[in-house]
C-alpha cells in the first residue's frame, strides 16, 4: 500500500531537495519538479495526493497554474503555495483560486510539516463526506447478531488481512456496498480513498473515461482507478459493464498498467478491486455477456451476502439501528416499533431486504405519530407501496392520440414496471424483455427512464 503521494514545484533546487529530503524522511513519496512545465508533466505522470507549488518561477508562475487548473477539471489535489516575495493580494488570489494554505519563505520546517499534515486530513474528510452523501445511511459495522452475520462479520476482517480482490454477491438491498466498506475499513489501506464506481449509471461507451481517465488539450482527468490509488476501488453492478470496457479492465489488470483516453503514457495501478453484483456471473459468462477470464481475476475470494428473510433474527437490531440514524441525522421523532410489530416484521418476506426495511423505518418516522408503532401501523405502510401489478392496456395508454406517441408511452410504462420487477437489474430485465442489452440502454435512455433510481 502506498503511502501519500506528493509533488514539490520549485525552481530553486537548494529548497526542493530539502522539502523531498524532510518529506521522505516522515514516510511521504515525494516526486520534484522545477518549473510549471514540469509540473505539467508531473501531473500526467501521476496524481499527487498533494502539491507544495511555488508562485514565482521563470515560466509559468503558480497564479497562473491555479488559474488553469481551477477553470478546467478543478485542483487535482489540495496545493500549498509557497514565496519568498509574497503580499497580501497573492495569499488572497490564491485562496480564492482553491489553495489550502500559503506558507512564506524561508520556510518552518515544523509548520511545513503541519500544515502538510492537516491539509492531507481535511482532504481526506472531504472525500469521506462525499462518500456520505452518496451513502446517506452506511452502517460503519453491519449490525446484526445472529450466527451468520457475526460469521459474515468475521469472514470479512480475514479477507482483509491479505490484498486480494473479492467479488461480492447478494440480492438488492442486502448491504453489499456496507460491506465492501467494512472491508475496506478493516485492510491495511484504511487510511487511503474508498472510491465506488456505480457500473449501470455510466453512459454507453463512457466506462473507459470514468475508469481510466483521459488527457486532453494537455488537461488532465483522473479516473476511479488513479483517485482510489493506494486504496479500494468498489465496482457496483459490475456485471451491467459492456464487453468492449470489461476487455480494457482486464488489461489494465494483468499487466498492471493502463493509458488514459487520449494519454500515451502507461499509469501505475495500486489498488484493491471489490466488485458487486446481484446477479449469477457464471450465468453472464454462459450467456456471452461477461467475460469468463475477467470473472475469474474478480473472483479470487467469493463473498455472498445473505437476504434479509434468512436472518430474521436480526430485524430487531437493524429497527434500532435506522430509528437511531433518523433520529439523529434527520432530526425525524424517535419512536419504537411494538412487540407486535417486530413480530410481525420477523416473518415478513422482505424482497427489498436491509433497504426495503430504512425504507420503512422512514416512512413510519415520517408520517406516524405516538410514540409507539403499532403492527397495523406498520401492515398499512407495507401496504401503501406494493409491487407495480400488471395492468389492462386500457389504463396505460390512452388510445386518443397518434401511434407513434401511444406506442412510446407503452414502452415507458412497460420498461418501467419490468425495472420495477427485477429491482434495476438490467441483466435480468433484457432476458425477459428478449431484448439485447445495448438496445435496451439506448431505449431506456431516450424514453428519459434512470436506472440508479430503481435500485
Amino acid at each position: 500500500m502506498s503511502a501519500n503521494h506528493i509533488l514539490v514545484v520549485d525552481d530553486e533546487p537548494d529548497i526542493r531537495e530539502t522539502v523531498q529530503d524532510i518529506l521522505e524522511d516522515e514516510g511521504y513519496e515525494v516526486a520534484s519538479a522545477e518549473n510549471g512545465e514540469s509540473a505539467r508533466h508531473a501531473l500526467r505522470d501521476r496524481r499527487p495526493d498533494l502539491m507544495l507549488l511555488d508562485i514565482w518561477m521563470p515560466d509559468l508562475d503558480g497564479i497562473t497554474l491555479l488559474k488553469e487548473w481551477s477553470e478546467n477539471q478543478g485542483l487535482p489535489c489540495p496545493v500549498i503555495m509557497m514565496s519568498g516575495h509574497g503580499n497580501v493580494e497573492t495569499a488572497v488570489e490564491a485562496t480564492r483560486l482553491g489553495a489550502y494554505d500559503f506558507l512564506e519563505k524561508p520556510l518552518s520546517m515544523a509548520k511545513l510539516l503541519l500544515t502538510v499534515e492537516r491539509a492531507l486530513e481535511a482532504d481526506k474528510l472531504v472525500r469521506e463526506n462525499v462518500g456520505l452523501r452518496r451513502r446517506p445511511a452506511l452502517v460503519l459495522e453491519p449490525a446484526g447478531r445472529s450466527a451468520s452475520m457475526q460469521r459474515l462479520r468475521e469472514q470479512v476482517k480475514r479477507i482483509a488481512q491479505h490484498d486480494t480482490w473479492v467479488l461480492i454477491t447478494g440480492e438488492a438491498g442486502t448491504g453489499r456496498e456496507t460491506f465492501a466498506h467494512y472491508l475496506h475499513t478493516q485492510s491495511a489501506r484504511r487510511e487511503r480513498p474508498f472510491v465506488d464506481l456505480g457500473v449501470s449509471a455510466i453512459a454507453r461507451g463512457n466506462a473507459a473515461r470514468e475508469l481510466f481517465g483521459s488527457e486532453e488539450n494537455g488537461q488532465v482527468h483522473y479516473g476511479s482507478l488513479e483517485q482510489a490509488a493506494g486504496g479500494t476501488l468498489f465496482l457496483d453492478e459490475v456485471a451491467d459493464m459492456d464487453l468492449e470496457a470489461q476487455g480494457q479492465l482486464l488489461g489494465a489488470l494483468d499487466t498492471g498498467s493502463f493509458l488514459r483516453v487520449g494519454g500515451s503514457d502507461p499509469v501505475a495501478i495500486d489498488v484493491r478491486i471489490v466488485a458487486a453484483t446481484q446477479c449469477d456471473l457464471k450465468e453472464e459468462v454462459r450467456a456471452g455477456s461477461f467475460r469468463e477470464d475477467l470473472f475469474y481475476h474478480l473472483n479470487v475470494v467469493p463473498l455472498h451476502i445473505p437476504p434479509l428473510r434468512e436472518h430474521p433474527e436480526d430485524i430487531p437490531d437493524l429497527l434500532n439501528y435506522y430509528v437511531d440514524y433518523f433520529a439523529t441525522h434527520e432530526k425525524l421523532p424517535y419512536r419504537r416499533f411494538s412487540v407486535g410489530a417486530q413480530n410481525f416484521l420477523r416473518n415478513y418476506a422482505w424482497p427489498g431486504n436491509i433497504r426495503e426495511l430504512k425504507n420503512l423505518v422512514q416512512r413510519v418516522l415520517i408520517l406516524g405519530a405516538g410514540d409507539e408503532i403499532t403492527q397495523n401501523e406498520v401492515e398499512t405502510a407495507l401496504g401503501s407501496s406494493p409491487p407495480v401489478p400488471s395492468q389492462p392496456l386500457e389504463g396505460l395508454v390512452s388510445f386518443d392520440q397518434p401511434l407513434r406517441q401511444a406506442r412510446e408511452q407503452f414502452e415507458k410504462a412497460y420498461l418501467e414496471y419490468q425495472l420495477g420487477k427485477h429491482a434495476g437489474n438490467v441483466s435480468k430485465m433484457a432476458k425477459e424483455a428478449g431484448m439485447e442489452r445495448t438496445h435496451l440502454y439506448r431505449k431506456l435512455r431516450s424514453l428519459g427512464i434512470e436506472i440508479k433510481e430503481r435500485r
